[in-house]
């Protein structure tokens, strides 16, 4: 069996302070309040985790919003942590297995294959649709022109309707039961 195949994935991306850790703390509390076991895998670029996590700022705020398990990867160091040259989220969600999650929240790793939530400002960030791959939905700062002016197979929401985009993103992943 494929990796993914018996694990709902879903990752949340965007540029800095877009939402993600806030979207990512709804999604935990929720799927919690299901009764579903939520880990979290978080990427902070190439930065190491010991360095911005000192606090455990993101990683504890998971944490409290419910997650059973969470990792910090960042620089090539996860912090569960076992130190390698680098990271793939493939690597860490191999790892995860062993605990038998229901679902994986990955908030970054932009470039990975797994459905995506993406989160946009402003037009400066309306790049980041063109680069990302299986999005199920957008989720926008404002009017976002360019994207109105094209079709998409994905619902864009506001973040100004937060139970609406909320129910969408639980309702999909319910349906990879």
């Amino acid at each position: 069996m494929a990796l993914g195949q018996h694990r709902r994935i879903l990752q949340v991306v965007g540029y800095q302070n877009s939402g993600k850790t806030t979207l990512m703390e709804t999604l935990i509390s929720r799927c919690s309040e299901l009764g579903m076991k939520v880990a979290t895998v978080k990427h902070h670029g190439h930065a190491t985790p010991q360095t911005n996590e000192a606090t455990g700022k993101d990683s504890v705020r998971h944490q409290q919003a419910g997650a059973d398990m969470t990792a910090v990867e960042g620089g090539g160091s996860l912090q569960i942590h076992v130190k390698q040259p680098s990271w793939s989220l493939d690597d860490i969600l191999k790892l995860y297995e062993n605990f038998s999650p229901d679902v994986i929240l990955v908030e970054g790793f932009k470039k990975a294959p797994y459905p995506k939530v993406v989160l946009l400002r402003g037009e400066e960030d309306v790049s980041l649709i063109e680069t990302a791959t299986n999005i199920e939905c957008v989720i926008t700062w404002g009017n976002v022109q360019s994207m109105q002016a094209q079709r998409h197979s994905f619902p864009i929401f506001s973040i100004n309707s937060p139970s609406t985009y909320t129910d969408y993103i639980l309702q999909k992943l319910s349906d990879e039961k």
